[in-house]
């Protein structure tokens, strides 16, 4: 069936040549990334089950996650804490961080005339426990967290939708996309990445919480960074100064690798020293200490917050993978936004894309499929108009690849 695609030049400057711009990205160890993380967690297991056990992934949306922040007391390594009995140097958890899983899933299957149950609060509570202990070496999931599960029985109108044989969107809904990333999206994602990947095992004082917060006026680039430190690897403050300048000159080296422009960076801004006031933690998490979270509240698809670019305001991140257009639309608006640029070569400077859905009809067959390209000087979108027509087609027919690569844990949805 032909696609509903429009295809225009739109006649403003790529984000490259703007005066300004703004990018952040909320770390995995943010509450509200937490939250997301084991939202999709959840939303994985139970897929996997569903599809191991019975064929197919059957109807769930686990996207309901709150985190309720703790209380905690952080010390630096040789600072004693006699005063109050009990206390571990670096110091403790006080009162345990709250989460709660929420949502809805199929509770029951009927097979051959009689109806089973699935377990799927253990599953849920299961994935939220590993995500948890994988992602975050020094926060104890057992004595640290509280996991509650509420998720619950999908209502009957909605599950009446959810048939994955005819893959029919259960949402009225779009997803938006872009491409290429700037110079200043690719700093703000590769200075969290660097933490996480290399740094945090080199310098074990970096926790997981991380926020970078990237500007640019005209060619210069400040970079912003709010890292949670973990007491019981920093032994004062003097260690404390060291970590942030260590810190601060490896993420001005590792911004270089992406940029011409002029560069400049501020760690824990926070920070009042003579007030003994530091960005230090027990477990590397802000949530230990009174930091909510709630799927939805970070990053987009793509995991930035772009306010000079089109975004969603849509929570990707615990939805199913294979009729929740919510999802599957705005990852895959991303995808076709990178095959067009790709495709256009230095002739197509951005691309724009917006798909909105139809409920009720298939996921191939979107209500419009909006395509808006800034061109290079003196090329037209025609040149391009069969080529992308072609790759939006290509997803919009073979979608199910993006729930396979959710499952496989290629696509990231924050």
């Amino acid at each position: 069936m032909s696609k509903n695609i429009a295809i225009e030049a739109k006649r403003e400057r790529p984000m490259e040549e703007q005066t300004s711009e703004i990018v952040e990205r909320k770390g995995i160890g943010h509450p509200d990334s937490v939250a997301d993380g084991i939202a999709e967690a959840v939303s994985r297991t139970l897929s996997q089950y569903y599809k191991e056990n019975y064929g197919r992934i059957f109807h769930h949306n686990t996207d309901q996650v709150e985190i309720v922040g703790g209380q905690a007391k952080a010390a630096f390594l040789n600072r004693e804490l006699s005063q109050n009995r009990g206390y571990k140097k670096g110091g403790m958890v006080l009162e345990p961080v709250y989460i709660l899983l929420s949502g809805r899933a199929t509770t029951t299957i009927e097979i051959d005339g009689h109806k089973e149950r699935v377990p799927y609060r253990t599953l849920a509570v299961r994935a939220a426990f590993k995500q948890l202990k994988d992602q975050f070496p020094n926060l104890d999931p057992v004595e640290d967290v509280i996991i509650d599960c509420k998720i619950g029985q999908g209502s009957v109108d909605l599950t009446g939708l959810y048939d994955t044989r005819k893959q029919l969107a259960n949402d009225t809904s779009f997803g938006v996309g872009y491409a290429p990333l700037s110079e200043v999206d690719t700093i703000t994602l590769k200075t969290e990445e660097y933490i996480i990947e290399k740094l945090r095992h080199q310098i074990k004082a970096l926790g997981e919480d991380i926020k970078v917060m990237t500007s640019r006026n005209v060619d210069k680039i400040h970079i912003t960074v709010a890292q949670a430190m973990v007491g019981k690897h920093v032994d004062d403050p003097d260690a404390y100064r060291s970590v942030k300048d260590e810190l601060r000159e490896k993420l001005l080296d590792n911004a270089a690798k992406y940029t011409k422009r002029e560069l400049d960076i501020s760690i824990n801004t926070a920070d009042i020293p003579e007030k003994d006031i530091y960005y230090l933690t027990v477990t590397g998490l802000s949530m230990e200490n009174g930091d909510d979270g709630s799927v939805g509240r970070g990053n987009r698809v793509n995991g930035l917050i772009t306010p000079y670019r089109p975004m969603s305001m849509e929570a990707a991140a615990g939805k199913n993978p294979v009729t929740h257009v919510g999802k599957i639309y705005n990852l895959m608006s991303m995808l076709i936004a990178e095959d067009i640029v790709k495709a256009g070569g230095n002739d197509i400077k951005e691309a724009h894309v917006c798909i909105v859905s139809n409920i009720g009809h298939p996921v191939s067959e979107p209500q419009l499929a909006s395509i808006q390209l800034i061109m290079a000087g003196g090329v037209s979108e025609a040149k391009y108009r069969g080529e992308i027509e072609s790759i939006v087609s290509g997803w919009l027919d073979n979608h199910e690849k993006i729930t396979d690569m959710l499952l496989n844990q290629e696509l990231k949805v924050y």
